[in-house]
């Protein structure tokens, strides 16, 4: 187990005045629950060419990070190497989609708390019991030539969630797994994810939001130059019916190509998974400040762009451009739902957005 000389190589390495690097050299390495804490006295490197290996009953873990990096500034993790979460015998274990908020809490491959001036390059995760990287309160962090993989079977395996953080960009990265590919909660502010591949997964998701009182604002979402392959959705928005209040805006789309997904484009302001709520009750998320422009493909639902907005609260300042979706399977071709939203369309649209009988009250 090389727990305990990470640990140490750690504690040497943030000590130390001058930049440093810890290497992991080529090989797999047992590592239990890991605490990497700043502040360091200077800027601090992660070299991991070998695999670090989680255990694989979820139980030796306690808490929801296996390896958390806490309080860091001037990190860099890199070197092609892997953190191998083991998470196949634990995704079995994952009841959440049955009890809801009380469910058995799976242990997390990379959890980054205020995290500051930062880059994670050339690295893998893999088989997180959970998500896969949870970005919680950091600012300036880059994820660049970053892979993330787990069965399209594995639940819960968000690749990267971004919470109440500040100016995090995603770039040249590829992400197979078995929820969202990138889920983006409440506090997301100046986020830049570009040329993406996402697929197998559930897309890339703002929220869910309002489930929670004193929810941060979203502002500032930037999606751009993306693929999205055999996923479930492609973008998306989901709040909470019923939800406590809140605000997302600013939320750009644009040069999307889609392979076979499920619903390209998703506002979705009903959003209960597993009838956990109130579905009659509008949500009290305004939304506002939206585009999707040039996103084309093919859709395995007919619904291939779906604006459900609030009653309470319709959908503001929504923007269309050269949308080109198409749908191959029975009772095509493409169509678009459209409820309380009275979005501006420019350019191309196939399906006809919000036209005739798919515009509802808005």
């Amino acid at each position: 187990d090389s727990t305990q000389a990470l640990t140490t190589a750690w504690k040497e390495a943030c000590a130390s005045a001058s930049p440093s690097t810890i290497l992991v050299p080529k090989g797999n390495f047992a590592v239990g629950l890991i605490t990497l804490e700043g502040p360091c006295k200077s800027s601090i490197g992660l070299q991991l060419q070998g695999t670090l290996k989680a255990p694989a009953d979820p139980s030796k873990i306690k808490g929801l990070g296996w390896i958390n990096l806490n309080k860091i500034d001037l990190l860099t993790i890199f070197g092609g190497g892997v953190f191998d979460g083991q998470g196949k015998s634990a995704w079995v274990q994952n009841d959440c989609h049955k009890n809801g908020p009380i469910c058995k809490t799976l242990s997390m491959n990379l959890r980054l708390y205020a995290v500051t001036n930062s880059i994670l390059r050339d690295v893998t995760t893999l088989d997180s019991k959970n998500f896969h990287v949870n970005v919680i309160g950091c600012k300036n962090l880059t994820f660049e030539r970053f892979k993330i993989s787990a069965a399209e079977t594995s639940i819960n395996t968000d690749g990267i969630h971004i919470g109440r953080s500040d100016g995090v960009n995603i770039i040249n990265t590829e992400i197979k797994t078995g929820d969202d590919c990138i889920s983006l909660g409440d506090g997301s502010k100046n986020i830049n994810i570009t040329n993406i591949t996402c697929g197998p997964g559930h897309g890339i998701s703002v929220g869910s939001l309002g489930r929670y009182k004193n929810e941060e604002s979203v502002v500032g979402i930037y999606v751009k130059n993306c693929t999205i392959t055999g996923s479930q959705n492609g973008v998306r928005i989901k709040t909470w019916p019923k939800s406590e209040p809140g605000e997302a805006s600013e939320m750009h789309f644009q040069d999307i190509t889609m392979n076979s997904v499920g619903t390209p484009i998703l506002i979705d302001q009903g959003y209960c998974p597993y009838n956990q709520c109130t579905a009659e009750v509008p949500s009290s998320v305004k939304l506002s400040k939206i585009s999707f422009k040039n996103i084309k493909g093919t859709s395995t639902t007919k619904e291939a762009v779906k604006l459900v907005c609030s009653k309470s609260f319709p959908c503001n300042g929504v923007e269309l451009a050269d949308i080109d979706l198409t749908y191959s399977g029975k009772g095509g071709p493409a169509t678009s739902v459209c409820e309380n939203i009275k979005p501006t369309i420019k350019g191309k649209q196939i399906p006809a957005i919000c036209s005739g009988s798919a515009a509802k009250a808005a």
